[in-house]
């Protein structure tokens, strides 16, 4: 099977914010998306596609699916504990447990983003954590959010990636990742998503398809064979390369347009799926 996972970040933020969403009201944007692309997405057979949203639009979005949607939902990671009977029964202030989008109908998680993992190093170096120390701290609170989304009934997209500064020591640092992220987890219910974090963005040039092959085959290995997608940005430029990787299981779509009015588009979304699918 392959998974075409949705990373929506916070682009439901309009221009006059600094934002690219130009597609609907902010109260109306999870629905809207949901409702385009749904219909579209029952033509693709053995995919699974889950849309990651801000929390705030997870409850519309939810609603607009129709019985037996392709469309799964997905919340931007969750909390490292979570209510329970006998237990703690919610003092989890600013805290996104992964109760709490179980209920809101979300099925999946994304966990260990790079964004998220650049905040908890930060929080780390605030305190002077730093250097493998704090990349140790960070990977084993990913692990407990990994157990504590599984234990709310979640499937997770678990994201990795090495930095420009770590490029000389990727197998040490996509290793220790890998090993203390899922140290006593269900593999069988987790997607490994490949970041490669120093080829990502403006002025920096994609990692190319040897170097793909080259990281996939080494997640298998590490992991005894888990799904491997490609986390950098699956686009209409790089789709059919991507596609032709045997090791990569899918990808992870986020902006569709990158220049003019960049930004999500429903529309541009089914065009990169359709062509990595080969439809």
């Amino acid at each position: 099977m392959k998974h075409i996972f949705l990373n929506l970040k916070r682009f439901d933020i309009t221009p006059e914010f600094g934002g690219v969403n130009r597609l609907a009201s902010m109260q109306a944007w999870g629905k809207t998306i949901v409702e385009n692309t749904q219909e579209a997405l029952r033509a693709f057979e053995n995919a699974e596609f889950v849309m990651y949203l801000p929390e705030a639009h997870l409850l519309s979005a939810a609603a607009a699916r129709t019985e037996n949607s392709p469309v799964k939902l997905g919340s931007q990671s969750v909390y490292r504990m979570d209510t329970a009977v006998g237990g703690n029964f919610g003092a989890f202030t600013t805290n996104r447990t992964g109760n709490a989008v179980r209920l809101m109908g979300c099925e999946s998680t994304l966990i260990g983003h790079c964004e998220e993992r650049n905040d908890k190093m930060g929080v780390l170096a605030e305190a002077g954590v730093t250097g493998e120390a704090a990349a140790a701290a960070v990977n084993r609170l990913l692990n407990a959010e990994i157990k504590a989304a599984q234990a709310a009934g979640l499937s997770v997209l678990y994201c990795i990636g090495e930095k420009s500064e770590e490029l000389d020591r990727w197998q040490e640092v996509l290793g220790a990742q890998l090993d203390i992220g899922l140290e006593g987890v269900d593999k069988s219910k987790v997607v490994i998503g490949y970041e490669p974090i120093w080829s990502i963005g403006p002025g920096k040039t994609p990692a190319d398809k040897p170097y793909i092959e080259k990281i996939a085959r080494f997640v298998k290995e590490r992991t005894g064979g888990m799904d491997v997608v490609y986390g950098g940005g699956l686009k209409q430029d790089n789709a059919e390369m991507l596609a032709s990787i045997e090791e990569i299981d899918g990808g992870l779509i986020a902006l569709t347009r990158f220049q003019g009015e960049i930004g999500f588009y429903p529309d541009e979304y089914l065009d990169i799926i359709r062509k990595y699918l080969k439809k």
